[in-house]
């Protein structure tokens, strides 16, 4: 075990983990935070999808040491079921999800992309949301949502 400091949602933790495991099972099993999801452990669906230093990246086989001095934001940090973001707002809207598992991590990737690039085109979208796998396949509302949050936060 080793002492870890991870700043998560703007929260600063300090935890004594295995510095190898990866960062998923620290933020479910540790931290609480539920909304990173465990879908394959290769990087290969986007579930587990978080944002680092403002930019989306996988939590499921990244070791934990590797997030050290890094802000980390899950779904948890961008909003709440009584304050929802404009992005989770427009996928309610849109009725983008279907059973909802991979919808964080769309919404961590669509938060990184809108960040980023807040006028994106539908090619663009896809491109930002490549690393995530929807089995429902609500990708056409997926997109509308996207580009319904972008409207709204261009004003």
């Amino acid at each position: 075990m080793s002492k870890v400091s991870l700043n998560v949602n703007g929260h600063e933790h300090h935890l004594d983990v295995d510095e190898k495991t990866p960062l998923i099972y620290v933020l479910r099993n540790d931290l609480g935070l539920k909304g990173p999801k465990l879908g394959c452990g290769l990087e290969q669906c986007g579930a587990c999808m978080v944002l680092v230093d403002g930019k989306s990246e996988f939590s499921c086989s990244t070791p934990v040491a590797a997030f050290e001095n890094r802000a980390i934001t899950t779904i948890e940090g961008i909003g709440t079921a009584e304050n929802l973001h404009v992005l989770q707002q427009a996928f309610v809207t849109e009725r983008a999800a279907q059973c909802g598992y991979c919808i964080p991590g769309m919404i961590v990737a669509a938060k990184a992309l809108l960040d980023a690039n807040p006028d994106p085109n539908e090619e663009e979208i896809g491109e930002a949301l490549s690393d995530n796998l929807c089995r429902c396949g609500t990708h056409a509302r997926i997109i509308k949502a996207v580009l319904r949050a972008a409207q709204e936060i261009r004003g």
